[in-house]
């Protein structure tokens, strides 16, 4: 069930953004990335790359791209200036008369849980696995249900997160019994 886009003020200060779509179903995709960077600017942020890539198994290779850039950049102390508060990563699959759509969406939903995992850096899925157009269009044609506005809150909301968490996890992150 689409539930509506809830909308907090989350402020990004200086954060920077990296949006990963794919341009396979352009239409759906490009409304995502529009509405995800309306989310970002409206959230305050300045600093947002769009990469496009062809389909949805390559968003993974250049998400870990980023990711690593971004853990180059923290180990150097540069993170201020040029590392990533998060990746969003936006793509459309829908189903065939095959297996195949299944396989690409299993894959890209594990590959970004890795990414995620090893470089420490909010990597947000809205790589989405639908059935038809129709869902297509409810989730990313409308303007009270777009994943693509969702994924920008989830990695605004991650990225301060990951900002208070960063210093002494165990101290941030839990409070007091």
């Amino acid at each position: 069930m689409l539930t509506r886009i809830k909308r907090k003020t989350v402020t990004a200060g200086a954060g920077r953004f990296a949006i990963v779509a794919s341009q396979y179903n352009p239409r759906y995709v490009q409304a995502m990335v529009n509405a995800a960077r309306a989310e970002l600017k409206r959230a305050g942020v300045k600093a947002v790359e769009v990469v496009r890539v062809p389909g949805a198994y390559e968003i993974p290779l250049v998400a870990s791209r980023l990711a690593r850039t971004h853990t180059q950049h923290a180990t150097r102390g540069m993170l201020n200036a040029t590392g990533l508060s998060a990746i969003i990563c936006l793509g459309v699959i829908i189903r065939g008369e095959t297996a195949h759509a299944a396989h690409i969406g299993e894959a890209v939903s594990r590959a970004l849980m890795d990414i995620q995992l090893r470089h420490e850096i909010p990597v947000v899925h809205e790589v989405l696995l639908l059935e038809n157009e129709a869902q297509a269009r409810a989730r990313c044609l409308g303007r009270t249900h777009n994943r693509g506005a969702e994924a920008a809150q989830t990695a605004l909301r991650m990225a301060e997160v990951m900002r208070r968490v960063s210093g002494n996890p165990l101290q941030s992150a839990c409070p007091p019994a």
